[in-house]
């Protein structure tokens, strides 16, 4: 059976969320821009590890998410330690994370593009889990990965003055798909170091909220069931909920 048919739902799921999903599980076990296949389906595994580490659980008690506590993360992969210390953090605490703690990070084994990537397979991974897990859904299985290398490929037109992470500025050659303005919003951005990152994020976006070139639009709901006024008062609900400073 293929990946997110949902035959045994009690609900009615769109057809648009299931081909949504699939694009996504297709992507992450390719190899991505950074990372070789198998590792994205290994930060994708460290993605779901956090949830249940004992040693997440505690920093996310503690007062400072840098408090010195003793522990192994809850980890079944071959990743660097130090890049599964990024992944569990980003799922677990990312409201608390620092610029400083970032640079610390970057090194032989994370370079900011490395980090984009993981950022976007956690985004993917996380968005894809919770919408199972709210509807009492057991989680789809991770993909295979499938053979071959990264395209390390570095877009044009990059600015380094406003994020943590450069972002694409002025949009190059091959990116021209990503949004359809000169300028568009940071949220939408945010990733554009890794281009192939908005590209994924555009699919899942159109799927679960609107499709992007209709954000800014307050009248478009994207043919929901629900206004998009409603649509707006869940997203900050959940925004608040995360402690999302967006």
């Amino acid at each position: 059976m293929q990946p997110f048919a949902y035959s045994n739902s009690p609900y009615p799921i769109r057809s648009d969320l299931s081909e949504a999903y699939r694009h996504a599980w297709t992507k992450l076990a390719a190899p991505g821009t950074w990372w070789s296949g198998g590792a994205r389906v290994a930060i994708a595994q460290e993605v779901r590890n956090a949830r249940d580490c004992e040693l997440c659980r505690a920093r996310k008690a503690a007062l400072s998410p840098f408090a010195p506590i003793e522990g192994a993360h809850n980890s079944t992969t071959g990743l660097a330690p130090e890049v599964i210390d990024v992944v569990h953090r980003l799922t677990t605490d990312p409201s608390r994370l620092t610029e400083p703690w970032l640079q610390e990070q970057l090194g032989s084994e994370l370079s900011v593009g490395r980090y984009v990537e993981i950022i976007s397979v956690v985004v993917t991974t996380l968005c894809i889990d919770s919408f199972h897990r709210a509807l009492g859904f057991e989680l789809e299985p991770l993909p295979e990965a499938l053979p071959g290398e990264p395209s390390r490929h570095t877009p044009t037109g990059l600015e380094e003055k406003t994020a943590w992470v450069p972002m694409i500025e002025t949009l190059g050659e091959t990116e021209q798909d990503l949004w359809p303005q000169p300028r568009m919003a940071n949220v939408i951005r945010a990733m554009s170091l890794v281009p192939d990152a908005v590209r994924l994020l555009k699919v899942l976006s159109a799927a679960q909220y609107v499709p992007m070139q209709d954000v800014p639009n307050a009248a478009a709901d994207g043919g929901r069931a629900i206004s998009r006024a409603q649509i707006e008062f869940i997203a900050a609900r959940v925004s608040a909920i995360n402690d999302c400073f967006y």
